[in-house]
């Protein structure tokens, strides 16, 4: 309690982790705290895209489009390793939206922002493209244009992992009970969910970056009655066995107005979603319900020839997004920028609420917040996050060819495949994964899935790991592939690292 921090961040989420780095970066004490692991709640249950968001343009969103694409060059080049260029498909569906429409859209996708790094949108002809028996035969036309695919967990944990570098401090499994303030400063008390051992803390400025708990904070932890801030609103995806055999992914128009992608995942599934519906339930205890897969999967047997049923479903995620409830829009129409709202205390410590947001403009958002903060300490050092690379991002994408022949070359006796699959997750940092490899022996225990003793130990000791849920399903995806014997060693060797 000695201590008085400037910037205690609460939410291990996107947003959280991001204005954890940015304020680290520029020189502040920080200390975060989740209550569950990192990225645990909306911000690993998204649809995996950095993009500028084409449907909104029909929403008149062009700042927030544009300010999204500017990101989406941003995070290519600071995260070359997880975020990545994606090809999709967009066919025309007549009686929809049309052509026409479609065709200003692209134009405009291209030049609100001019990308860097990514192609341009082309007018497609299914008869000739390489994806042609994908379809139904009546989709004969279409776009085809580029957004990034990303991890978003994973993208999450790499601004928590840098934060951390950079001197701030990361406390997961561990609940802010209350905040208070005493003499111009917070107090903050808290307590591990895992050991029931409560600590308090002191800081000049509080960032309630909860997301879609952030109206429960100031309930809970503020005790301020009567807050209706935002609007949640429920969005899942389903997992299938892979639908087609090429690269490209796809985003459909439905008859009831939304837009849903269908994205190729992991090399042998097909991801697919989004639902948009209002949202009323436990937070803490949902998951996609029956309505909703059908409705996902019913989209998708309109366009693919491949059908699909609630029987092929492998796997479904659903998340909440935190929408500033500012309209009575139906909730497709809701404006996804985010909106951040500072309380005035007094003159020495602040509460900022941070509402809405995309995961593409998440670092915008947390460099905005920290230049909010710079006046409140007298601290009015710029951003240096647009530049500074990401764990294991510190290559150019014309670098990656030949740091992969580098690594088979050092790592020989693993195969390609496996060396590519770390690289993806870790980027340069893959030294560190191996370290002490010398031959493949040195991996260790294999839990299953290339899924070596040599990661989950790098995991644990870098990446805030404790329980076998943190690497299969945030930090890996290798909850898809794992049975109940793997998880059930992988438990019992970090029950003994813990």
């Amino acid at each position: 309690m000695n201590k008085i921090y400037d910037i205690f961040v609460v939410g291990g989420g996107i947003n959280g982790c991001g204005i954890a780095r940015d304020a680290a970066s520029r020189g502040y004490s920080v200390i975060l705290a989740e209550k569950n692991d990192l990225s645990s709640g909306t911000s690993s249950a998204s649809s995996k895209l950095i993009h500028g968001g084409l449907r909104y343009l029909e929403n008149y969103e062009f700042a927030l489009v544009r300010k999204a694409l500017k990101e989406r060059d941003v995070l290519i080049k600071i995260a070359p390793h997880i975020v990545r260029e994606s090809r999709f498909l967009m066919p025309y569906n007549k009686g929809l939206r049309p052509i026409w429409m479609l065709r200003l859209g692209m134009w405009l996708y291209d030049n609100l922002y001019f990308s860097k790094y990514l192609k341009r949108s082309s007018f497609i002809r299914f008869a000739s493209h390489p994806s042609k028996s994908t379809l139904l035969d009546s989709f004969t036309k279409g776009f085809e244009y580029s957004d990034c695919k990303a991890d978003d967990s994973r993208l999450t944990i790499l601004n928590a992992i840098d934060a951390k570098d950079l001197g701030a401090v990361v406390k997961t499994r561990t609940t802010v009970k209350s905040i208070k303030q005493v003499d111009s400063v917070w107090e903050i008390e808290t307590i591990d969910s895992i050991t029931d051992h409560q600590e308090a803390f002191k800081a000049k400025i509080i960032v309630n970056a909860t997301g879609p708990w952030v109206d429960k904070f100031l309930q809970n932890g503020y005790k301020e009655p009567n807050v209706n801030n935002i609007r949640l609103v429920k969005g899942s995806h389903i997992v299938v066995k892979k639908m087609f055999e090429h690269d490209y992914s796809y985003v459909f128009q439905n008859e009831d107005g939304r837009v849903f992608f269908a994205i190729p995942w992991e090399n042998e599934f097909t991801f697919i979603g989004t639902t948009d519906i209002d949202f009323n339930e436990d937070l803490d205890n949902f998951s996609a319900s029956e309505k909703e897969i059908s409705y996902i999967c019913n989209s998708a047997n309109n366009y693919f020839t491949n059908k699909i049923s609630e029987n092929d479903v492998i796997s479904h995620w659903s998340g909440v997004r935190p929408i500033f409830d500012d309209s009575d829009k139906a909730a497709q129409k809701a404006s996804r920028d985010y909106v951040i709202k500072k309380v005035d205390q007094d003159n020495d410590s602040v509460l900022i609420n941070i509402f809405g947001g995309k995961l593409t403009t998440f670092r915008q958002l947390s460099e905005d917040v920290v230049d909010l903060i710079g006046p409140i300490l007298g601290n009015t050092k710029s951003s240096s996050t647009s530049k500074a690379y990401l764990p294991g991002g510190n290559f150019l994408l014309s670098e990656r060819k030949k740091l992969m022949s580098d690594l088979s070359k050092k790592y020989k006796f693993l195969s390609y495949d496996y060396l590519n699959n770390l690289f993806n997750l870790y980027g340069t940092r893959i030294d560190q994964v191996l370290k002490g490899v010398s031959k493949l022996d040195d991996l260790g225990i294999n839990f299953g899935k290339n899924l070596y003793q040599s990661e989950v130990d790098y995991l644990m000791k870098e990446e805030f790991a404790l329980f076998p849920e943190d690497i299969t399903e945030r930090r890996t995806k290798l909850y898809l592939f794992l049975d109940k014997r793997n998880l059930k060693d992988l438990d019992v060797y970090m029950a003994k690292k813990r």
